[in-house]
């Protein structure tokens, strides 16, 4: 288990160097060599160890060049960092935490820290043989002047945020033959109830009283029974201000009658990410006992084929009262979100609402794994989204909502079709949406692109990446 420290200690130096810096601080000589062999420019990331036996080691660390150091630069410089020491088997190091040119001295402390801890991650439950062996046990931070109460803080604010982004990749990298609605409610209750959440799953009679008739469409096709999950934190008792976020947690998606290829099908156990990162936020806004209201609020169910499967062509209901044309069978989402949303809006009567979810394969088109897509119907609460996301790390992009976009979700034969005519599917997916959220300030995320990712980048790993947990924290924390 890795410990942060405060003061000197270790047996293996960090020593920081931009790229464009002249000289060492300590090491002049050894820099020297590296510069005149090339072994070591201090691009972002990148690392030398020069080990000793007789006295203390050091790791150099490059950071890049000044103009593009960053909070991400920092985490990315850092989980490298972490990586190259347990490749050494090194247990414990010391690290004097600069002062860093537009960056506070707490947000840095934070990223340098979060970067240790990304380094240890991996999915691994299924491996025989393990392929990360965590060495590092000791981390001495050495801080600048004064600064230690800020770094102390720094330090457990990001453990809390850190495990609830690894159990967000644990629950979306988990198969869906042992994560079906039931578990995924199981996980919410042991990890939230403990912490002073209220975890209420209602079942499929509650679901059906509650007139969730779109929810309940697209789990017709499976013999596991839908679980309607709320998570409840009232931080502060004295506000009546309560945000709702709401996660997609389809825990298996075949796309039902309007059936996926075997390729398009193959990670679709992923398609409950949105949920996943609802109940790590949870988790990690109660372990931090945020002075918030917030409820956390999953519909979660199976899209699969079966003689009594919902099918292209129906007219389906909705607990809003609107009738909705199913024209594709692998809209279902936004079905589930529909019923989950206006619950949020009405029956919890959430001042702001954040909905995330793997929507719509257009947004990978559009935006790969760098950039979540985002729609809003509020541009304060988008630019306060936008903020948290820059804080964290974890980059979006706004999309229009021009009123030409709603007209191709209108219905021919009920109020709204489930998919758009004319292109723009992650827009058009997100309006849809927005007809459920009875006008309360709401920003849609789709992570589609962005949640699960075939291959590793910075301090993320292949398979899933927790995104947003540390979003949603900051943006209910109001950093």
């Amino acid at each position: 288990m890795l410990e942060f420290k405060l003061g000197k200690g270790g047996n293996v130096e960090i020593i920081l160097l931009k790229e464009d810096a002249e000289d060492l601080t300590k090491g002049d000589k050894l820099y020297s060599y590296l510069e005149e062999k090339e072994l070591f420019k201090g691009k972002l990331g990148e690392t030398y160890f020069d080990l000793s036996l007789e006295k203390e080691s050091r790791l150099l660390l490059g950071l890049g060049k000044e103009k593009d150091l960053d909070l991400n630069s920092l985490r990315k410089a850092f989980y490298n960092a972490g990586k190259e020491l347990m490749k050494h088997q090194v247990e414990s190091v010391e690290l004097i935490i600069p002062k860093f040119e537009d960056l506070s001295y707490k947000k840095a402390a934070t990223a340098i820290v979060e970067g240790f801890l990304q380094s240890e991650y991996g999915f691994e439950k299924y491996l025989t043989e393990k392929k990360i062996k965590p060495s590092l046990k000791e981390v001495y931070l050495d801080p600048s002047d004064a600064k230690e109460e800020e770094v102390l803080a720094a330090i457990e604010e990001t453990e809390t945020l850190v495990e609830g982004v690894f159990l967000a990749r644990d629950l979306v990298n988990e198969r869906a033959i042992n994560m079906y609605p039931e578990i995924l409610a199981k996980e919410a209750k042991e990890n939230l109830e403990d912490l002073g959440v209220d975890v209420k799953v209602f079942g499929r009679n509650k679901i059906e009283e509650l007139g969730m008739e779109a929810f309940l469409a697209v789990s017709e096709g499976s013999d596991k029974e839908p679980q309607f999950i709320v998570m409840t934190y009232n931080g502060a008792s004295e506000s009546d201000e309560k945000i709702a976020l709401v996660g997609k947690g389809l825990t298996y998606d075949s796309g039902g009658y309007s059936l996926k290829p075997t390729k398009g099908m193959d990670t679709m156990f992923t398609d409950m990410a949105g949920s996943a990162t609802v109940i790590a936020t949870m988790k990690s806004i109660a372990q931090s006992k945020l002075k918030k209201n917030v409820v956390g609020i999953v519909a979660a169910c199976e899209n699969l084929i079966s003689g009594s499967a919902y099918k292209p062509g129906d007219i389906i209901g909705s607990m809003a009262g609107k009738t909705i044309e199913v024209l594709n069978t692998d809209a279902e989402g936004r079905l589930t979100l529909a019923d989950a949303l206006w619950y949020a809006a009405t029956v919890e009567k959430a001042d702001k609402i954040i909905d995330l979810a793997t929507l719509t394969g257009a947004c990978v088109v559009a935006l790969g794994s760098t950039n979540t897509g985002a729609i809003t119907n509020d541009d304060n609460l988008m630019k306060n989204v936008k903020e948290s996301s820059e804080l964290a790390g974890e980059p979006l992009w706004q999309l229009p909502s021009h009123p030409d976009y709603r007209e191709q979700i209108k219905g021919s034969f009920a109020d709204i079709s489930n998919t758009g005519k004319n292109g723009a599917g992650t827009i058009t997916a997100g309006l849809f949406l927005e007809e459920f959220v009875d006008d309360t300030p709401w920003v849609h995320l789709d992570i589609a692109g962005t949640s699960y990712i075939d291959r590793a980048n910075g301090y993320l790993p292949k398979g899933a990446t927790g995104v947003h947990v540390k979003t949603l924290y900051y943006l209910v924390k109001g950093e």
